[in-house]
């Protein structure tokens, strides 16, 4: 179901996050580098309609306003639809979905919300995560957009390329652009170049809103793990954090590009 919201049900503007141009310093650079990844990777080449998936997180909401942004101004004009997976234990849940809505309505982008089916009994990231793609895919087709925009940032592309690797003796990140031809869909991560703490401080700066996890497993995850493990290599090796996502990028991606649909699901 599409959602516009009338002006009477919208919150006062002011009490919006809404980041837009004049940028602060770190908005500037942010645009730049989403825009160095954008163009490096051809992401929106030939593309007019993008779907986003926005979970109301920092990160989604960071790519939602760096992507309108940037629409028409050096790239295509982009028609952007924002699309929400809600549900009980999804990583939207702890998110106050009026105040998404206003987001949207006062950024002139239409929000797709659909609903996850996922229960405490047999919860699983992979199954979760696998639910969640399917919906958004499935929204995104309906609106005729077949480019995915995802908020996975630089940490997010390390933590994968450590979990292929310990778990499956495999050295692959996350791709900057994958084409999922089984869905007639293609992924992109215009935030890719970006590290979380940069996102953090942006979000800080405009006044988002902090969400919670309400997934039971989330704490315990190996993505957790993983990140707690990333802490422990950067207190022996400083510079591990961008080391690893370099290496990614230059020896991790063709790996992943040959057998995407192998490496460790994303979250």
């Amino acid at each position: 179901m599409s959602i516009f919201i009338s002006p009477a049900c919208i919150l006062n503007p002011m009490d919006l996050p809404l980041a837009k141009p004049p940028w602060t310093k770190l908005g500037r650079r942010l645009e730049s580098m989403t825009r160095k990844a954008l163009y490096e990777h051809h992401m929106l080449d030939g593309v007019s309609k993008v779907a986003l998936a926005l979970s109301g997180g920092k990160d989604s909401l960071t790519l939602l306003f760096l992507l309108k942004a940037i629409s028409g101004r050096g790239f295509p004009e982009l028609e952007i639809t924002a699309i929400h997976v809600t549900g009980e234990f999804s990583c939207g849940a702890g998110v106050d979905l009026p105040f998404l809505k206003a987001i949207c309505y006062q950024m002139e982008v239409p929000l797709l919300i659909r609903e996850s089916t996922q229960k405490r009994e047999g919860l699983a990231c992979y199954s979760c995560s696998r639910e969640r793609r399917r919906l958004i895919f499935d929204a995104a087709k309906e609106v005729g957009a077949t480019t995915i925009a995802f908020g996975h940032h630089r940490e997010d592309h390390i933590q994968t390329l450590l979990m292929n690797l310990l778990h499956k003796g495999e050295f692959a990140g996350n791709l900057a652009k994958l084409e999922m031809i089984e869905y007639g869909v293609t992924l992109i991560r215009p935030l890719i170049l970006i590290s979380e703490e940069q996102i953090r401080i942006f979000a800080r700066e405009h006044g988002f809103h902090r969400i919670t996890c309400q997934c039971p497993v989330g704490a315990n995850s190996m993505r957790k793990k993983v990140d707690k493990l990333l802490y422990e290599l950067e207190a022996l090796f400083p510079n591990a954090r961008s080391n690893l996502a370099q290496a990614g990028f230059l020896y991790g991606s063709e790996k992943a590009r040959k057998n995407p649909q192998k490496t460790y699901a994303d979250h």
